[in-house]
Parts: C-alpha cells; sequence; structure tokens
C-alpha cells in the first residue's frame, strides 16, 4: 500500500514536501536561530565582557575616571561589582595614616605621619 502512494504521490508532481503548506516555518526557525546566536556574539563582543565567560580571575573598569565609573572584578569564582559614588561603599569613614613612595629600584618605602602633623588630622 506504501508503495502505491510513493508512485501515486510521484506521479501527481512530486514528493509529500512541496505539498505541506507550513513547511516555510522550519527555514524561518533555522534563521531566528542563526540570528540571535550573531546578536549574542555581537553582544559579548561589544561589551567586552568575554572575560566573564572564562574562569581566569579578572578586573575590568568601565566608564573610567567618569561619574558612573564600574569596577568589576572576579576572584575565585566569586563576582563584585564597586560603583563610583555608591552610597554603600562611600560611607565608609577613614583617616590618612602615612605616605608611600616608590623608589627607581621598584621598591616600595611607607612612612607613617607623625600624630602631630597637619597631614594626620
Amino acid at each position: 500500500m506504501s508503495r502505491r502512494r510513493s508512485v501515486l504521490r510521484a506521479s501527481l508532481g512530486g514528493n509529500g514536501d512541496d505539498m505541506d503548506p507550513l513547511g516555510f516555518l522550519i527555514n524561518l526557525f533555522d534563521v531566528a536561530l542563526v540570528f540571535a546566536l550573531a546578536l549574542m556574539i555581537a553582544l559579548v563582543s561589544n561589551l567586552k565582557m568575554a572575560d566573564l565567560l572564562t574562569s581566569k580571575d579578572f578586573t575590568m573598569v568601565k566608564n573610567p575616571g567618569k561619574s558612573d565609573m564600574e569596577i568589576i572584578t572576579r576572584e575565585g569564582g566569586k563576582v563584585s561589582r564597586y560603583v563610583a559614588g555608591d552610597a554603600k561603599a562611600g560611607s565608609r569613614q577613614g583617616q590618612r595614616v602615612g605616605t608611600a613612595y616608590r623608589l627607581q629600584s621598584g621598591e616600595i618605602i611607607y612612612v607613617p605621619d607623625s600624630p602631630g602633623s597637619p597631614a594626620a588630622q
């Protein structure tokens, strides 16, 4: 019986795939997949965030020197983000405790401020 159907289809003008009215949707789905993949690759390369996809530790600075600067770091698998001007990060108080100097040999010397000096207050 299947032989009769195949002979009948062949005599009517082709195989059964040509008769499917929704066959174009398969090709449309393939095109959409290729477009989505190309869009994801373009976004990752444009945002320079390919480092997020690797297992290496990194530090990335977005908008350096501006008021909306962000520093994104990953150390040991933990990703942390620091936003310049962030109220939570800026609420910490500190004081100056000294000065560090780098010599021509690459050595770093730390000189603590004396308790009575104006810089220590």
